[in-house]
C-alpha cells in the first residue's frame, strides 16, 4: 500500500512528540485514523494542521568566530523538490542533480558550467545516482531511467512503488529502493534485474522518508521500519545480516515507530555498521557475526556519519553529538544549533558539515564541535548530507539551488 505524503518539514513533528502523544491518548481520537499504511507527518497534518508550540522555538543563530573562509565557488538550479527530498551525486569531475519537475542536469564541479541537460522522468523523485559513466533517476511511479554521458537514455524499466531514495550505482549494478519495502539490484548494462530483497510489510505508522542505504565491499546495508538493520551480499542478493537497531515499545502506534531514517555507516577497517532509529537508539554492530557492539539512546531522523574516531549523530531536537567510535561514550555534545531542523552530518576534508531548515551551512570542527564557519545559501532548506567534490563540497536546497562551496586557501 502506497503512503500518503509527509510533511515538508518532518522534524516539526519530532520537536512536539510528546504534545502529540497526548493528544493520541486521548479518547476522542479516532482509532481508524491510523488504521493500514500512514506516513507519520501525514497523520500530524490531520489532526493539527501543523499548530506548533510556541514554546518549541528554533535557536536564533548568535555570532561565531570563523576559524576559516568558507566562500561559494559556483551555484546553480536544478527546480524545487515539492514534498520530496533530493540527493545530488558526484561521479569525477561532473555533479549530476534534478528536482521534481525532471530536469537533469550536469555540472562541472569545478566550475559550474552545465555540461548537459535533459528533461527525464516527470515527476521524479529521490534523487540522482552516479558511477562507471552512468547516471540514473526514479520517478514518483516507480520508473527508473539510466543515462549514459552527454544525456543519452542507456535504458528504462518500471518498478513495483515510488522511488524515495536516489538509486546506487556500484559493482555493475544499479540499486534501487522502493516505497514498498523493497531493494532492487538491476544490472547496470541493460537494466536486467538480477535480485530483488522484500521486507515485510511496513509497519501500520512509520516516518516516510528518503532513505537508502550504504554499498562497501559487496555489500549492502540497509535500515527499515521495524528498526532492523540488514546486511546483502551484492552479488546474490542473500541476507547475511539482520539485527534490531530499535524495538517498538509504548502504548500507542505512534510511540512504537521506530524507523531506521538514515542510511547506516559502515567502517571497512573495524567491519563495524553502525546506524540511528527515530524513537529508538544509535547503535553498532560487528558486520560479520552481527553481534552488538554498543548502543546509546539517541532518537534521530536526520541521520549520522563516522571517521575513524567517531560517530556523528543529529538527534530529534537537532542537537549533535559525537560519540567515540569503540565505546558510544560521548565525546562532545552541540546544541546551539536545537530545533533547526538540521540534515545529515558530513565529514568533508577537516570539517563536519550541516545544513538547517533556513539554508545555512555550518562547519563544526570534529574534534570539539565548534564552529568553524557558516554560510547562507537560498533561505531554503538543506535536508540532505553534503556531497565531497574537488576544492570542497556541494549541498542542494528545497528550492532547487545547488552550491559548491570550499574554503578558502
Amino acid at each position: 500500500m502506497s503512503q500518503p505524503s509527509m510533511s515538508n518539514d518532518p522534524a516539526t513533528l519530532v520537536h512536539q512528540r510528546r504534545s502529540l502523544l497526548r493528544a493520541l491518548s486521548a479518547a476522542a481520537f479516532a482509532p481508524a485514523a491510523l488504521s493500514g499504511c500512514a506516513a507519520v507527518g501525514g497523520a500530524y497534518d490531520r489532526l493539527f494542521s501543523r499548530s506548533v508550540d510556541p514554546r518549541l522555538k528554533p535557536a536564533e543563530l548568535g555570532p561565531i568566530q570563523p576559524k576559516v573562509s568558507l566562500r561559494v565557488l559556483w551555484q546553480g538550479q536544478v527546480g524545487n523538490s515539492g514534498r520530496y527530498v533530493f540527493t545530488p551525486a558526484v561521479d569525477g569531475d561532473s555533479v549530476y542533480a534534478i528536482g521534481v519537475d525532471g530536469n537533469l542536469t550536469a555540472f562541472e564541479s569545478t566550475t559550474g558550467r552545465v555540461g548537459w541537460r535533459q528533461q527525464v522522468i516527470r515527476p521524479t523523485a529521490g534523487g540522482v545516482g552516479a558511477g562507471n559513466g552512468l547516471v540514473a533517476v526514479g520517478g514518483q511511479n516507480g520508473e527508473v531511467q539510466v543515462y549514459a554521458q552527454g544525456g543519452k537514455l542507456a535504458w528504462e524499466t518500471q518498478l513495483s512503488s515510488e522511488v524515495l531514495a536516489a538509486p546506487v550505482i556500484s559493482d555493475g549494478l544499479v540499486l534501487v529502493r522502493t516505497g514498498d519495502s523493497r531493494i532492487w539490484a538491476l544490472e547496470a548494462d541493460s537494466g536486467r534485474q538480477r535480485w530483488v530483497y522484500q521486507r515485510a510489510a511496513a509497519p501500520t505508522l512509520s516516518v516516510r522518508t528518503h532513505v537508502g542505504f550504504t554499498v562497501s565491499r559487496g555489500a549492502l546495508f540497509a535500515g527499515f521500519g521495524n528498526g532492523r538493520l540488514i546486511g546483502v551480499d551484492l552479488k546474490s542478493g542473500l541476507v547475511g545480516m539482520d539485527v534490531a537497531v530499535a524495538l517498538p515499545r509504548g502504548a500507542t502506534e505512534l510511540e512504537r515507530v521506530v524507523e531506521v531514517t538514515s542510511a547506516p555507516v559502515y567502517d571497512a577497517a573495524t567491519n563495524q555498521v553502525c546506524a540511528a532509529a527515530f524513537q529508538g537508539r544509535v547503535a553498532c554492530f560487528d558486520a560479520q557475526r552481527g553481534s552488538l557492539a554498543w548502543s546509546r539512546d539517541i532518537s534521530s531522523i536526520a541521520g549520522l556519519d563516522a571517521d575513524s574516531r567517531a560517530i556523528y549523530v543529529v538527534d530529534d531536537r537537532s542537537v549533535l553529538h559525537a560519540l567515540d567510535r569503540s565505546s558510544g561514550a560521548s565525546l562532545w555534545r552541540q546544541a546551539a544549533l536545537q530545533l533547526r531542523n538540521l540534515g545529515a552530518p558530513r565529514l568533508v576534508g577537516k570539517a563536519l558539515v550541516v545544513g538547517d531548515f533556513q539554508g545555512f551551512v555550518h562547519l563544526l570542527d570534529p574534534e570539539d564541535g565548534s564552529f568553524i564557519a557558516r554560510l547562507p545559501t537560498d533561505g531554503s532548506a538543506i535536508s540532505i548530507g553534503a556531497r565531497p567534490v574537488d576544492r570542497g563540497f556541494v549541498v542542494q536546497t528545497r528550492r532547487g539551488g545547488l552550491y559548491a562551496m570550499g574554503v578558502a586557501a
